[in-house]
């Protein structure tokens, strides 16, 4: 069941990444950083860093370009020390 979560939140967070950046180009409201971090902290960093990079967005923001990949891998390796 777990699994299908962490499946799901990154999922939403790199259609999340997709649609800001779309909206960036628009010029439309834009989804906050803070939704996006909130993702990202609620399991969804490796999609968040996937989307960061596909897209190019908020890559030129330290916070995000040091941070996502960051909170990806410690996502990665809590994934794998709980479920194997």
């Amino acid at each position: 069941m777990m699994g299908w979560y962490i499946v799901f939140i990154n999922i939403i967070s790199f259609l999340t990444m997709a649609i800001d950046k779309h909206k960036a180009k628009h010029r439309k409201w834009r989804i906050s950083e803070r939704t996006i971090w909130l993702l990202a902290l609620a399991g969804g960093a490796v999609g968040a860093t996937a989307g960061m990079y596909s897209f190019r967005h908020k890559t030129k923001h330290r916070v995000f370009r040091y941070g996502l990949p960051m909170l990806a891998v410690i996502d990665i390796y809590t994934s794998i020390t709980l479920y194997w």
